[in-house]
């Protein structure tokens, strides 16, 4: 591999503004101006305004599309053509 051309990893923290505050630490190159303290480390912070702990599908708040029902409307309405 070549030298000096990788991007260098650091554990970040990003926090979910939409699931009160739910936070997770990884690693990422993204570059913050925000940091937080947790478990007495200082680690930078990215805010962001969906995740796991709030998106719909994984909360099981999705809404299911009638697909089928508008199939149907759209074959009865152009099977006349």
């Amino acid at each position: 591999m070549k030298a000096d051309i990788h991007p260098e990893y650091r554990p970040v923290v990003f926090q979910d503004t939409g699931a009160n505050g739910w936070t997770f630490i990884t690693r990422s190159t993204i570059e913050t101006s925000d940091t937080i303290e947790l478990d007495g480390t200082t680690y930078p912070l990215k805010k962001v305004d969906i995740s796991a702990a709030s998106h719909p599908y994984y909360t099981g708040k999705m809404k299911m599309v009638d697909t089928a029902g508008r199939v149907d409307r759209y074959n009865r309405r152009y099977a006349k053509g």
